[in-house]
């Protein structure tokens, strides 16, 4: 009475793993425009800020950007950190610190590369030999 066009031992189809969009794109939170944040920030995955920071954004083993809307007062802590927007605080770039032509920033920066488009703003100094601080904590620990 009842036609079956699919066989009855047959599971239902799933997209085969790692056909996620999600799962293919690296992970990355994002803080939108509306919102503002007080407090220490932290994470395990890439940074996007659109919105308002105060306080220390601690994301050292992931990339962290400041939108063009961004409003930073906060230390940053990144693997690579790029800037578009506006901060003042000090960056701890491990790899690399970006300062867009659009980014005002207002503090000093230690990474071992750096690169400040033409027509960017920076008020601060420059540390691009941060290994040596690293020895010499080592030494000191000896």
């Amino acid at each position: 009475m009842w036609k079956k066009t699919k066989d009855e031992n047959s599971k239902p189809e799933s997209p085969p793993l790692g056909e996620s969009p999600i799962e293919q794109s690296k992970e990355q939170a994002i803080i939108g425009r509306s919102i503002s944040i007080k407090g220490e920030l932290s994470g395990e995955e890439d940074l996007l800020i659109q919105g308002r920071v105060e306080g220390k954004i601690d994301f050292k083993k992931n990339n962290v950007t400041i939108g063009k809307n961004g409003h930073i007062r906060a230390d940053i802590y990144g693997k690579l950190i790029s800037i578009e927007g506006e901060v003042q605080g000090n960056l701890f770039g491990d790899e690399e610190i970006v300062v867009r032509k659009s980014a005002v920033v207002r503090g000093d920066m230690r990474t071992p590369r750096f690169s400040l488009e033409d027509g960017a703003k920076f008020k601060g100094s420059i540390d691009m030999n941060p290994t040596m601080e690293k020895s010499s904590q080592h030494q000191q620990q000896k």
